[in-house]
């Protein structure tokens, strides 16, 4: 349970989105790129990430988040730092890609199924 000012709260979100045309562009100092800024943004938007696995062509993240941020807004401001981060870091996202991630993202609760099985399920992504 966590708590803010005047609130409880248990709230774990599943989120996963991937690059425009799903393209397999998320791998070696790209992917490595990718998990710092996750693990510097998660945090500044009061979240604690449970789980994080970046695979070539999607992102899977595991995390508790504040009720003050709706998933979206939470999944909007993560896709756009990264990007801009990205596309500056590494200029070959910008000649290959229009935009770095699609519009499409999934977001899920652990309401309905364990914590436990969704933290199994991302680390069986570890290995594919």
């Amino acid at each position: 349970m966590r708590h803010t000012r005047y609130t409880a709260y248990h709230i774990v979100y599943h989120l996963a989105w991937c690059p425009k045309y799903r393209r397999a562009v998320l791998t070696g100092d790209v992917s490595d790129c990718l998990v710092t800024l996750m693990q510097e943004i998660v945090p500044e938007l009061g979240g604690e990430a449970i789980a994080l696995v970046v695979r070539p062509d999607h992102v899977h993240l595991f995390a508790h988040f504040p009720p003050t941020l709706a998933a979206q807004q939470t999944l909007h401001r993560m896709r756009g730092r990264t990007a801009r981060i990205l596309r500056q870091e590494f200029p070959s996202l910008r000649s290959r890609l229009p935009a770095l991630w699609t519009h499409w993202s999934y977001v899920g609760t652990a309401g309905s199924v364990s914590s436990e099985t969704i933290r199994k399920y991302i680390e069986a992504q570890k290995g594919r």
